[in-house]
């Protein structure tokens, strides 16, 4: 129904303006710039009206109706621009997933996070810390 608004809308609005330019204006000769004698006057006697005049001021009621149905129409969509966009899915942070608001355990250190083994410095600096050598297998 709105497409077939906005198609009329569009027809109006282009014999509204073939309307207005086809009408002669008042005083519309060279001696009416100059204030001349034949020129009409804005508050003189009002002359019949014609057809074009009557056309005009139809197209101009019609050209507010649907300008104001357009507009309360635009006004009560319910849907909205982001309907077809999918979600982002967020990335996965080096961060554990708990809950900030769980209690630390005896494990976790004071920021939250795992404790991590402490590093006895016996490398070079940036040399990553060998894992720690298995245990022998015939235990006493």
């Amino acid at each position: 129904m709105t497409v077939l608004l906005v198609i009329l809308y569009i027809l109006v609005c282009l014999f509204l303006v073939m309307v207005v330019l086809l009408q002669q204006g008042k005083g519309a000769d060279l001696a009416g710039a100059f204030g001349g004698g034949g020129s009409q006057t804005s508050f003189g006697p009002r002359t019949t009206t014609n057809i074009m005049h009557r056309m005009t001021t139809g197209a101009f009621v019609l050209f507010v109706v649907l300008c104001l149905s357009l507009a309360i129409l635009s006004g009560k969509r319910r849907s909205s621009v982001m309907e077809g966009v999918a979600a982002p899915v967020p990335a996965e942070s080096s961060q554990p997933t708990g809950s900030a608001l769980e209690p630390a355990t005896a494990d976790e250190g004071a920021a939250g996070g795992p404790s991590l083994p402490a590093d006895t410095g016996g490398g070079a600096a940036g040399e990553q810390p060998s894992a720690p050598a298995d245990p022998p297998a015939g235990g006493q």
